[in-house]
């Protein structure tokens, strides 16, 4: 009888079975402290909204007069028109329990539609962009997606494809500023963007 590889058996047995005890007591704490900012944040009462980071539209300085005979293009302009009556805030990486515990669960419904206003928003103007680049207007589509970095979008692709912008004009080192912009997102998006934007660089 292999004593030696019973042992080792034995021995690997007792690992497991300890790493899936200390698994389940840790996904067990997570639960507990879940449920216990879930309990904190259901009673915390309505706060005010107007510290909030609002986002305007300015359709005006971004380049509704080009392709007008694109349909997607005209989707997208109609669609940045009606959100730029509609409140708009980037609350990328709040999970509804923090905005609970922060402003109150009485919000948590205007909330949510304000962030939805600025999924919408970002995704909007990446579509818009990359109709006017594929038109070769790369320079009026860089517009559009400064602004939307300008609001911390985590939309990969506006990163990308502005520094790509920059890296033709020979301004790479405009891609340092992307990079730092991306490193205070809260998404998790992040790492990946910065990770990319560095292999650029």
């Amino acid at each position: 009888m292999n004593f030696g590889f019973i042992g080792a058996f034995i021995l690997f047995t007792i690992i497991i079975s300890y790493n899936l005890k200390k698994q389940a007591r840790k996904k067990r704490r997570d639960e507990e402290d879940f449920w216990a900012r879930e309990s904190r944040a259901n009673s915390v009462r309505r706060k005010s909204l107007d510290g909030l980071v609002y986002i305007p539209v300015p359709l005006e300085q971004l380049p509704t007069h080009l392709l007008n005979d694109n349909s997607t293009v005209l989707e997208c302009i109609e669609t940045l028109e009606a959100l730029s009556s509609q409140k708009i805030v980037n609350l990328t990486g709040w999970s509804n329990t923090d905005l609970k515990l922060e402003y109150g669960t009485a919000n948590i419904t205007a909330l949510s539609e304000y962030d939805q206003n600025y999924t919408l928003l970002v995704r909007t103007l990446q579509k818009w962009a990359d109709e006017l680049i594929a038109a070769g207007h790369e320079t009026e589509a860089s517009v559009i997606m400064e602004f939307a970095v300008s609001t911390n979008t985590d939309v990969s692709s506006t990163y990308y494809r502005l520094a790509d912008y920059w890296i033709s004009l020979g301004e790479s080192f405009r891609v340092e500023r992307l990079i730092h912009i991306a490193e205070g997102l809260r998404s998790s998006n992040r790492d990946a963007i910065i990770r990319h934007l560095k292999e650029k660089c």
